[in-house]
């Protein structure tokens, strides 16, 4: 009796473990779906190694209010060959389709109506990719969902709010897309609601990064799940 009473014991430790890693390995992007963590920075080794970008003199690793972050601190010298970003920095080891990409941002710009952040995912080459553009204010070229597909940059959100204000405080911002469905979802802080989603199935897979059109600021605690193409 005593075994058996043993055994089971262990059984439910063991099922209370796996459920424990889960909760902290695994993101999900709706349905039931999970995907496991690929990639997580938080810049503690002042190595910029894992990263690519468009001009790297643009970026460098600074100490932040709890450590050291990565730091978009001056203008990119980069020119893309159509309207679009000038300041990306793609995680470089990582081709995905459906991920979930969570990280810390701040604006260390000034407060105008387009003062940005931007997340970059589905990045195939420099003329093909999309981009979330978080602004103060929406307009047809700021706070929405746009589409690089060699031609100028178009919003292709379906939902968005008025504006996702940016201030000196940092920020928690989580992108989440489902390359099967075409979902793109964005979330900000704690908000339950995304402040903009989009539906679009032409890049169903590619790098993942982040930046600004062409403004600075910061970027810590970047965690990617989902899966290897």
């Amino acid at each position: 009796m005593k075994i058996v009473i043993y055994w089971k014991t262990s059984v439910i430790l063991l099922m209370l473990l796996a459920v424990t890693t889960g909760c902290n390995g695994l993101a999900g992007i709706g349905g039931g779906k999970k995907m496991p963590l690929l990639f997580e920075a938080g810049f503690e080794d002042g190595s910029l190694g894992d990263w690519q970008a468009t001009d790297p003199f643009a970026w460098q690793i600074e100490p932040g209010d709890e450590g050291k972050v990565l730091a978009l601190y001056k203008q990119s010298e980069y020119e893309p060959r159509v309207r679009s970003p000038l300041n990306i920095n793609l995680i470089r080891n990582f081709v995905v389709g459906s991920f979930v990409l969570e990280l810390k941002m701040r604006s260390t710009t000034k407060d105008y109506g387009h003062r940005d952040m931007c997340l970059f995912f589905g990045h195939q080459d420099p003329l093909h990719f999309y981009y979330v553009h978080i602004a103060n204010q929406s307009d047809a070229n700021a706070n929405s969902i746009f589409i690089v597909d060699a031609e100028p940059r178009v919003s292709i959100a379906k939902t968005r709010t008025e504006g996702t204000k940016w201030d000196d405080n940092w920020h928690t911002v989580r992108l989440v897309r489902n390359a099967a469905e075409g979902t793109i979802k964005v979330f900000f802080d704690e908000g339950p609601e995304p402040i903009m989603t989009a539906v679009d199935n032409r890049f169903d897979w590619g790098r993942v990064g982040v930046g600004s059109f062409d403004d600075t600021g910061q970027f810590d605690d970047v965690k990617l799940w989902g899966y290897e193409r």
